[in-house]
């Protein structure tokens, strides 16, 4: 079982930033591929961006390539998400995900920090 816990959410205004961070509770993060998501009220969960477990190959959603970076520190059993600059139509409840070494599908989530834009 992997615990994942998000921080880092809150208000901020359009063009601003925020350092998303998903700590895991396991021991070792050793093999798994992590990745955001994120859902606005109304609307399906999307996939926002993923890390490999070297961290050497990193894939992202169309909407936010050129302005969000996921990167890892597996010392620190941490995946972060850096967002510079974010829109409006950013808003959402961010959530981290891992998937299991040799599974294809995330099977662990986190609770979720909600990042409200304002415009």
């Amino acid at each position: 079982q992997v615990q994942l816990v998000e921080s880092g959410g809150g208000w901020v205004q359009a063009g601003g930033s925020l350092r998303l961070s998903c700590a895991a509770s396991r021991r070792t993060f050793s093999g798994y591929v992590m990745g955001w998501f994120r859902q606005d009220p109304g609307k399906e969960r999307e996939f926002v961006a993923q890390i490999t477990w070297t961290g050497g190959s990193t894939y992202y959603a169309n909407s936010v390539k050129g302005r969000f970076t996921i990167s890892r520190d597996n010392a620190k059993n941490t995946v972060y998400l850096q967002m510079n600059p974010l829109k409006p139509e950013s808003t959402a409840v961010y959530y981290c995900a891992a998937v299991s070494p040799g599974r294809s599908e995330y099977d662990f989530w986190g609770q979720g920090t909600q990042v409200p834009v304002s415009s």
